[in-house]
């Protein structure tokens, strides 16, 4: 019996201990965009906070994350994209969600013109100069005129829990 008790003890004690994935909150997002119809990709890189546009579409991203270095890698991003048609008077959300950069069909905008889906984080550092030109040259500049779609609601725990369920149902 001792033995027993013994060698449970020691499967147990063996065993690891799994601790919570602690997500790192990053300033950059870079983003693929394709224009279906023509064909052309374009990479694109936006700060946390600020407003791109990509043909007739808006994108807004919220946060970008990623697991810390010894867990899986995994880009994830919060990602708020609208379109606003040609003579139309209101926009029209196209996606409102996080969008991973190792499965983008898991949570994939759908529209009939435009693909975007998300490629990394980025730190200020490794962002660059050339990629710092490219977020100046695409950011809406005045964001008050811009009119977004009505707001969506998001609880923040229940947007953290689907994450931290996405990323470990993958390990």
């Amino acid at each position: 019996m001792r033995f027993i008790c013994l060698y449970l003890l020691l499967v147990f004690s063996a065993m690891p201990v799994f601790a919570q994935t602690t997500m790192q909150d990053y300033p950059v997002v870079k983003i693929q965009a394709l224009d279906k119809s023509t064909a052309r990709t374009e990479t694109l890189t936006a700060k946390v906070g600020e407003t791109i546009q990509y043909g007739s579409l808006f994108i807004k991203a919220q946060a970008c994350r990623e697991p810390g270095p010894l867990d899986k890698p995994e880009s994830a991003a919060f990602l708020q994209v609208w379109e606003v048609p040609i003579n139309a008077t209101k926009s029209e959300w196209i996606f409102s969600g996080w969008m991973f950069a190792s499965s983008p069909a898991l949570s994939a905008m759908d529209h009939a013109v435009y693909d975007v889906w998300v490629l990394d984080c980025l730190s200020k550092k490794s962002s660059g100069k050339a990629q710092k030109a490219k977020i100046d040259k695409k950011v809406i500049v005045n964001q008050e005129e811009l009119e977004e779609p009505e707001e969506v609601s998001q609880d923040e725990e229940k947007v953290e829990e689907v994450l931290e369920r996405a990323i470990h149902d993958e390990e």
